[in-house]
């Protein structure tokens, strides 16, 4: 057996751990960098993020070609060459894959691959090599949740299997209403799948804004997505020719599919590890706790991503991975995940960071809202956007900014301001007085602060 000794080693090379390595490595450490993956960059790049955003520009491509007919303009039937598009996608993130690999070398992250396991609390097993160090960082990320209790079937499959685009099916039944749920079902949509989302919760988005939900809902039904809320999926029958789901709730009976994506949230990876070994304590969700400085209950070994729990975005991960990089090489640094932005990636797209008012007034937060409807945006209206809203969750009494929600095109995009503002603690007055380019996406959110503030001339 192999024995070989690092200074640093982080497990996990999806967004949180290769950020972590290179901030490390930046400040002086020697660096290692394991994976059991032949690609770095983890789920995200390799059959996550990137893929899936890269499916959801075709299926806005083909959208617009079909609302263009409204102009006057007509482009035709769109011809999916399902092939050619299954390599763009795998090109684009093999370009990225291929990039970090190369920042890697050029930092000097020695990267190793193979599946960890904790030893104890200075040690690792890495599929047979033995690895000692001073100090650990966990970023084994997630994985998708499969329901118990449903047959095994190749027309059954998760989020990562759902973007291989095996075939596009004529009936599609996605079973949860979360993003990724609504992000599959744009794409499927576009492609031409009859689909229908079944949601467990009274609304898609659960944790998002119910006025801008609502507008998203509409939307989603007029491209030709069924959706039933408040119904659960009690069994699942695998039959030839169909894929059978029984229902009950807000919607009852049987749905017939030729495939069914399995949406319902992912499990953080912390059971995977043996981490009792190394000390560390995981809970039957599978999460390892951390504070603030992203350090486990044993000092020297830190956790971040989504083994830590929710909200399990990469982008919190990378932050995460920043900030344990930091902290372990005994720099002052912190994170909360209070102001972590959440986007669904659909047409349109809601994007929503801080408290929505739903969330204010179950904590019992005093609040009022504010906001401002796309109908009346001269930029979106002249670039053929359909209903959409900006909206403000603040203070009464200072008009500090408390939440931000946009549903419209590139929301997403557009929170970016909203989440400094609530970082930098800004007022309604603020974002009002700050000069927005006009005609922009982005004056709707000083629009919605002039609406509160009784100076709004522009509706």
């Amino acid at each position: 057996m192999s024995e070989y000794t690092t200074d640093l080693i982080v497990i996990g090379a999806g967004p949180g751990g290769y950020a972590c390595a290179f901030r490390a490595a930046d400040l002086g450490r020697q660096v290692t960098l394991v994976d059991a993956r032949a690609e770095l960059g983890g789920v995200c790049l390799n059959e996550g993020c990137i893929p899936s955003k890269a499916l959801l520009h075709a299926a806005e491509i083909i959208r617009e070609a079909d609302e263009i007919g409204g102009w006057g303009i007509s482009l035709g039937t769109p011809e999916i060459d399902l092939d050619a598009l299954r390599d763009k996608k795998s090109a684009i993130v093999a370009k990225l894959t291929a990039g970090i690999s190369g920042i890697a070398k050029r930092r000097k992250v020695r990267v190793v691959r193979g599946a960890a396991r904790f030893t104890g609390p200075n040690s690792l097993d890495v599929d047979g090599e033995t690895w000692t160090f001073k100090q650990a960082v966990i970023a084994t990320g997630s994985s998708p949740i499969h329901l118990p209790g449903w047959p095994e079937d190749e027309r059954i499959w998760d989020s990562s299997a759902a973007l291989e685009l095996r075939n596009i099916p004529k009936r599609l039944a996605i079973v949860g209403g979360g993003i990724i749920g609504l992000e599959m079902a744009t794409i499927y949509a576009a492609l031409g799948s009859q689909v229908t989302v079944i949601e467990l919760f009274d609304q898609i988005a659960g944790n998002a804004d119910a006025d801008a939900v609502r507008i998203l809902s509409a939307s989603l039904q007029e491209q030709g997505i069924v959706i039933h809320t408040a119904t659960k999926v009690l069994s699942v029958e695998a039959g030839k020719p169909a894929l059978t789901l029984t229902c009950e709730g807000a919607f009852q009976g049987e749905l017939q599919a030729d495939a069914i994506i399995q949406a319902v949230g992912r499990r953080a990876n912390g059971h995977a590890l043996e981490a009792e070994k190394a000390g560390l304590s995981v809970n039957e969700q599978g999460v390892i706790a951390i504070d603030t400085g992203c350090r486990t209950e044993v000092p020297h070994i830190f956790a971040i991503g989504d083994v830590t729990g929710g909200p399990m975005l990469a982008h919190r991960a990378t932050r995460q991975g920043h900030v344990a990089a930091e902290v372990a090489s005994e720099h002052a640094a912190a994170v909360s995940t209070d102001l972590i932005p959440s986007v669904a990636y659909t047409s349109p797209e809601l994007a929503w960071a801080g408290l929505t008012a739903e969330a204010a007034k179950a904590a019992g937060i005093g609040y009022k809202v504010a906001s401002f409807p796309w109908a009346a945006s001269g930029r979106n209206l002249s670039s053929g956007g359909g209903d959409g809203l900006t909206k403000l969750v603040y203070e009464p009494d200072s008009g500090r900014i408390l939440g931000a929600t946009i549903v419209g095109k590139n929301a997403g995009e557009l929170l970016s301001e909203c989440v400094l503002a609530m970082e930098m603690g800004a007022t309604l007055e603020d974002m009002s007085l700050a000069v927005h380019a006009h005609p922009t996406l982005s004056e709707t959110t000083a629009f919605a602060a002039e609406r509160a503030l009784g100076t709004l001339t522009d509706m």
